[in-house]
Formats: C-alpha cells, structure tokens, sequence
C-alpha cells in the first residue's frame, strides 16, 4: 500500500485509545494522517474471523481484499461462512471533521467493545480490540512455550 510520493504506507504500534458513549473512536494522530493521504479518510471495517476483534483497513486495501474473498468457491460451506461474516459485517467508515469514525453497533458487540480499547497496527490495517480481550491475548501469547509453539515459518526469521 503507498501513501502520497510512493512511499509505503505500514501501521504499527499498539495504542490504548477511548470510544465516547456514542461508540466513536478518535484515530490517534499518526494513523488519521496516514489514512488522510492514503485513502482521503474513508475505510472498512469488518469482523476477525479468528479472534473477537475488528479489522480496519483503508478503502483501497479493502477492495483488493474484497476481491479475492469474492472470488472464493462460495460452493464450500466453510468459505460460504467466511465470506458471510467478513463481507456481511464490512462497514463503510469516513473520519468526521474531528478525527474520530462511528464503530457500528453491531461490530461494536462482536469486539465487546466499551469505552477502553487497543488499536494495533498489522501493516496494512488497524486491529481494534477491548482492552480486556487484548490483554488476555498477550497473555496467552507471552504464556506460551516458546520455542515449541512456535511454526517452523517463525523460526526461519532472523529477527
């Protein structure tokens, strides 16, 4: 994905971020300006199939993806039911002037999303967690053996 100049566009970090009561959520200055350059502030939000968060990607990154979930052989019940969530809870989002997009209720009680929240970036979107979810999710990641949990793809890196 690139930004304005060509230069890529990667979103990392984890950030402890807020929804007000009417489950807006302010996007913390580096990714908003990112997301300004990139896709002029509209995105989609969608379900993680394997874990209860959400998935935040920018409009250009979403219609790739869209693509090829579309082109899957929906013949298959187990895709049928992938393509089910991640295209059904796909939700059109624009940052208002103040910086902040609207979770829809519906994704906002698939995360159990409240007030406290996590966005962590994953290169080419935003994941949105509750905290609490996020921190058991670092707990069982960091609990884990090591060295025998890990795949044999993750032991080839050289970090």
């Amino acid at each position: 994905m690139q930004g304005a100049g060509g230069r890529d566009v990667m979103f990392r970090g984890v950030q402890y971020i807020n929804l007000d009561a009417k489950g807006r959520m302010a996007v913390p200055a580096r990714q908003r300006e990112q997301l300004s350059v990139i896709c002029e502030g509209q995105m989609v939000m969608t379900v993680d199939t394997q874990a209860s968060c959400l998935a935040l990607y920018p409009l250009p990154e979403w219609e790739r993806i869209e693509r090829d979930v579309q082109a899957l052989p929906a013949l298959n019940p187990a895709i049928k039911r992938f393509q089910r969530l991640v295209l059904g809870y796909a939700s059109d989002l624009q940052l208002d002037g103040n910086g902040r997009v609207l979770v829809p209720p519906a994704l906002r009680e698939y995360a159990q999303l409240e007030k406290r929240a996590v966005l962590v970036g994953q290169g080419n979107k935003l994941e949105l967690w509750s905290e609490e979810l996020w921190q058991r999710e670092c707990e069982v990641a960091l609990g884990a053996d090591s060295a025998g949990a890990l795949p044999a793809e993750l032991m080839q890196l050289n970090l």
